[in-house]
């Protein structure tokens, strides 16, 4: 008999972080939480159309830090790729970011 360890969707934790780069200093987390708060962070960033990336092992990286944390160098790359992404989908990205 094989036994599914996977959460329905409906029973899934939810966790939301939010991240502001002001572009000096490494992005700096602004808001995290679970279940209820994480709807409300999700929320706000559909209303404000801030794109969404969902990454359940960064997500657990990033649950380490406090609020009001910078992002560690050990996560500079990929949370640049996040950005990127997170430009592209927004229309911010400078014309020279289609070529990469």
């Amino acid at each position: 008999m094989k036994q599914d360890n996977e959460k329905s969707s409906a029973n899934r934790v939810k966790f939301a972080i939010a991240l502001e780069y002001d572009g000096e200093q490494a992005p700096q987390v602004t808001a995290k939480g679970h279940q209820k708060t994480a709807e409300e962070i999700l929320a706000i960033a559909e209303a404000e159309n801030i794109p969404i990336y969902e990454d359940s092992e960064l997500t657990a990286l990033l649950d380490q830090l406090d609020l009001g944390d910078h992002i560690p160098p050990s996560l500079y790359v990929v949370i640049a790729e996040v950005l990127s992404f997170a430009y592209r989908l927004s229309g911010k990205h400078k014309s020279f970011m289609d070529k990469i």
